[in-house]
């Protein structure tokens, strides 16, 4: 009797994996599933990229002194709102809609789609209702935001360059033009689908695409709106003017490398299969390592050159590592996210006093730390095999040309208008009191303040 269960328990076992082999080995989810746990990346993501907005308003915060910190959290939330909206009207049709080599369409306004709509004001949801919005692969509107809070980024790395001595109102007018058409033309070229796209640049999330672009329109913006009254003096020396909050800074850039997971992993563009959530996995360890090599590499280099370490090239040595890697965090060996974020932390510490040579001036090392790397992070997208060395250049120089011709032609033009600089008693007294009549610390009393 033994024999013979043993026998029928084995047959069972056997005519069991014979039906299982018949089927295929295949577990893939439903579309509207996929429609649903896509939408839901980009706008998980996209939130966790607009966080990004407080960590550099935070980093900003404490690298300025005490008499322009409430000046530089305005600036902040309100560029922040300008990027909104301007997206919206416009942005993300000239990026995005039907482009061709160049530009995408000149229309106003970007709405959810037809089939959405049918869907939301449905009585009765029915799978012919469904259909049409599930074949998308996303929610329309999800990825709006998500391309949204990408061009605030961009914006964001202009208002530290600048601090302390623009007017707040200018500096806005820059950023209506900046984020409504600079950034949209050249995201048209790349994302978009245009010529660079077309020719094989290759930048995953915008090592050049955000983050030179904001990093050119920050420097052409620090060179024609000249330094703070006192930072440089004759025979090439430099007096340093040191932020008034490092707690602060260094809360804003732990902001900031939690926000990039949403930078780097959103940009998969989808999270509705197996092979999705492992890229993403990849990129989210890729982008974790190339902060914590660029931060240590930073911190290295400063104590070997200044016999003492630099908190704040360290924490900009961070943020160097994580644009460094935007461009490339789809990586499947980890190591080399380690060897591009570590040389981006070196190229901070050796590109900020290089400015100050040059009498650029560069309040939070914006421009080292995003223009700079940016470049490096693409061009070792082809270096370690992810694209093509010479049309990564080509994608360099072509964005990074447009943006410095555009940016300096607007800021020309604002300064020439309505002014762009604040006057000397101004900057003396501090921006809070000259453009807020406020200050961020008025315990303090920083009426006798000097530079």
């Amino acid at each position: 009797m033994r024999r013979f269960s043993s026998t029928l328990v084995l047959a069972g076992i056997v005519g069991a994996a014979v039906l299982l082999a018949a089927i295929p080995a295949r577990a893939e989810v439903s579309s509207e599933t996929q429609y649903v746990f896509n939408t839901f990346s980009f706008l998980v993501h996209g939130f966790l990229v607009m966080w990004m907005g407080a960590g550099f308003a935070m980093l900003e915060s404490g690298l300025v002194r005490t008499k322009n910190t409430a000046t530089i959290c305005l600036k902040n939330v309100a560029l922040y709102s300008v990027a909104g909206l301007l997206y919206y009207v416009i942005g993300y049709n000239l990026m995005y809609s039907n482009v061709g080599n160049w530009i995408g369409d000149l229309t106003f306004f970007y709405n959810t789609s037809e089939a959405e709509l049918a869907l939301l004001n449905a009585d009765t949801v029915t799978p012919e209702l469904i259909a049409p919005v599930v074949e998308n692969g996303y929610s329309v509107m999800s990825d709006w935001f998500f391309q949204m809070v990408f061009v605030a980024t961009a914006a964001s790395i202009v208002s530290g360059t600048v601090a302390e001595r623009i007017k707040v109102w200018p500096f806005l007018l820059f950023v209506v033009v900046l984020t409504a058409i600079i950034y949209p033309v050249q995201g048209a070229w790349t994302w978009g689908g245009g010529w660079l796209s077309k020719l094989g640049f290759s930048d995953f999330a915008g090592s050049t695409i955000v983050h030179s672009v904001g990093g050119w329109a920050a420097l052409t913006g620090a060179i024609i709106l000249g330094a703070r009254r006192g930072k440089y003096g004759p025979g090439g020396r430099v007096t340093p003017l040191p932020g008034a909050n490092l707690p602060l800074a260094t809360l804003g850039t732990f902001i900031l490398w939690f926000g990039w997971f949403g930078f780097n992993g959103g940009s998969q563009l989808a999270l509705g299969s197996a092979l999705d959530a492992a890229a993403i996995a990849i990129v989210y360890v890729n982008t974790n390592l190339a902060a914590a090599a660029g931060l240590l590499a930073a911190m290295a280099l400063t104590q070997v050159l200044y016999k003492k370490i630099d908190l704040t090239m360290t924490l900009n040595g961070a943020i160097a590592g994580l644009v460094s890697i935007t461009a490339g965090p789809d990586l499947q060996n980890h190591a080399l996210a380690i060897v591009i974020g570590a040389i981006g932390g070196a190229i901070v510490v050796i590109a900020v006093p290089l400015l100050d040579r040059l009498r650029i001036d560069d309040v939070v090392g914006a421009i080292s730390a995003h223009l700079f790397a940016g470049i490096w992070g693409t061009l070792a997208v082809a270096i370690f095999g992810g694209g093509d060395l010479v049309v990564q250049i080509i994608g360099i120089a072509a964005i990074g040309g447009f943006v410095v011709v555009t940016s300096s032609i607007l800021w020309l033009i604002i300064k020439h208008t309505v002014g762009l600089r604040v006057n000397e008693e101004d900057e003396e007294m501090g921006l809070d009191k000259a453009e807020l009549g406020m200050e961020a610390y008025p315990e303090f009393g920083h009426g006798s303040q000097t530079i």
